[in-house]
């Protein structure tokens, strides 16, 4: 086999983290904003994640619930009725004392100390508590139960160590709040969002993922219950995608979120919240990205189809854009896996191979070239992107096919490789999760310095908590590991928990995580 010459000069055995930097930058994805922890989400970045929340948003009206939007600003002594939410966040709350700036006399400004505000104002880092103040006015009775909110923002948690998409100062996504009757209300609600959550997830991102129920040390402050969807990068780490939270009762005895129940007495709304973010895209990219940088599901691509014309500044560059026009008609008026396709016809000036890498670097899922020769015999050149090689000769993998036949197949092409990637995900996924480990020095053997890419463990588990767990915690931390769930489909547990020699209960995975 021949050789292949990659588009990124840096390849993921080598240097993983360097590698996503370079599909980032590569692909145009974002750029720094010159603002520490912020980022410049770039048209085809940001055209992701429009595709992303278009399709995760007609999930949540599915499911009867209305957006709504809450201010960024929240008091603090929202916070402060909820000490142990309060408590999880505070590390990371930026904080807004000052409503005005004066010079210095040097040139500069400073906030002047006559507009200090009487109560600081913390910038939105979770919305439970400020939304838990609205609903307290709009419950009054069973009647107005129950209630189902989101709203699409961004948050800001200041972040110490940050990296574009997976963990940034300032992100952006969507977060659900509800509130019922009944705890059984609630967590019905509590898994249909997650289900939601996965179905997005595998079937308009390609990520396979595990869903499950968090350890206590790994709830979301103030929780009762946190569940999570786990989806394995191919560096080995887990990525939490997405999370659904049962907060009981306690945001609605803090807020007073009360109403009056069928008998005419007074009781506490059982509350739900759940989110999703741009972190997304990190895996989306660390999950199919290769070395020639992003590869898009055709599900979530901004251009499915990018046409390419080969223009040489020739007499015939004429008939070419017109027979790459009227391939554009026929493509647009076509459909893959339940949509109008979205195609571009790229006409920008700039030599066609450069164009063509260009694309191939953004993981457009398909692209067509078309050149005097092609025009001439009624073909296209054809590049799936997810199988960009021709592992024979090491060149680019053209597939050279009649025009009429690409657009009549184009909807069965785009189906086939959002698949392909879904399964190439799951197969390395379920190929890289080490089950029957009996002990932590096979646990610390696993992931040892020499360990490249090892993937997540399965491990059995008795449930301690307390000072047991913290405990469990330390040890792990010792690996630089991190419980990820307690899969809700896995197999029964046998035998003892390899942390505390205690009958084991249920199991959980264990990994490295972003």
């Amino acid at each position: 086999m021949s050789q292949i010459r990659h588009a990124l000069s840096v390849k993921r055995e080598d240097d993983f983290a360097a590698w996503y930097q370079e599909v980032i930058s590569a692909a145009d994805m974002a750029e720094d904003s010159g603002v520490r922890g912020c980022m410049v989400i770039k048209p085809w970045g940001y055209g992701i994640w429009e595709r992303i929340q278009r399709l995760m948003d007609d999930r949540i009206k599915a499911a009867g619930v209305q957006n709504c939007y809450f201010p960024i600003f929240i008091p603090l002594a929202n916070f402060e009725r909820e000490a142990e939410h309060v408590e999880g966040f505070a590390k990371e709350m930026a904080v807004v004392t000052h409503h005005r700036l004066i010079s210095d006399g040097k040139g500069g400004l400073i906030p002047d100390p006559e507009a200090k505000l009487e109560e600081p104002l913390v910038v939105r880092p979770t919305s439970e508590t400020i939304i838990g103040d609205a609903m307290s006015r709009w419950i009054q009775s069973w009647r107005d139960l129950p209630l189902l909110t989101n709203q699409w923002a961004n948050v800001v948690r200041w972040e110490m160590r940050t990296r574009m998409f997976l963990r940034t100062s300032e992100f952006l996504w969507q977060e659900g709040h509800t509130a019922h009757e009944s705890r059984e209300d609630a967590l019905e609600e509590t898994h249909r969002a997650l289900e939601m959550y996965r179905a997005c997830v595998e079937d308009d991102l390609a990520l396979p993922v595990v869903c499950g129920e968090k350890p206590e040390n790994e709830r979301f402050p103030g929780a009762v219950e946190t569940w999570s969807i786990e989806a394995m990068m191919q560096d080995g780490k887990a990525l939490q995608a997405g999370t659904s939270h049962y907060l009981g009762t306690n945001f609605a005895h803090a807020a007073g979120i009360k109403y009056q129940d069928r008998e005419g007495k007074e009781q506490l709304c059982h509350t739900t919240s759940w989110g999703t973010s741009t972190r997304m895209i990190g895996g989306v990219i660390m999950t199919h990205g290769d070395d020639d940088g992003l590869r898009v599901p055709p599900r979530i691509a901004p251009h499915q189809v990018v046409i390419l014309p080969m223009l040489r500044d020739k007499p015939e560059d004429g008939e070419v854009l017109a027979y790459c026009e009227e391939l554009y008609r026929q493509l647009a008026a076509q459909t893959s896996m339940g949509e109008p396709l979205r195609v571009l016809l790229d006409k920008k000036p700039g030599q066609a191979a450069a164009k063509r890498w260009g694309w191939v670097r953004k993981g457009a899922p398909v692209i067509l070239e078309v050149g005097p020769r092609d025009m001439a015999e009624g073909k296209v050149a054809m590049i799936r992107r997810d199988r960009l090689w021709n592992m024979d000769n090491g060149k680019a993998n053209f597939a050279f096919t009649p025009r009429d036949e690409a657009v009549a197949g184009i909807g069965e092409l785009l189906a086939d490789i959002q698949q392909s990637l879904f399964d190439e995900a799951r197969a390395r996924r379920d190929a890289n999760i080490k089950r029957g480990v009996t002990s932590m020095d096979e646990v610390a053997a696993f992931y040892g310095e020499d360990a490249k890419n090892p993937g997540w463990i399965e491990v059995q588990w008795s449930r301690p908590t307390g000072e047991a767990l913290e405990k469990v915690v330390d040890a792990l931390k010792e690996h630089k590991l991190t419980i990820r769930n307690v899969p809700r489909d896995s197999e029964p547990a046998e035998g003892t928990c390899i942390f505390t020699g205690a009958p084991a209960v249920e199991r959980i995975l264990i990994a490295k995580a972003y």
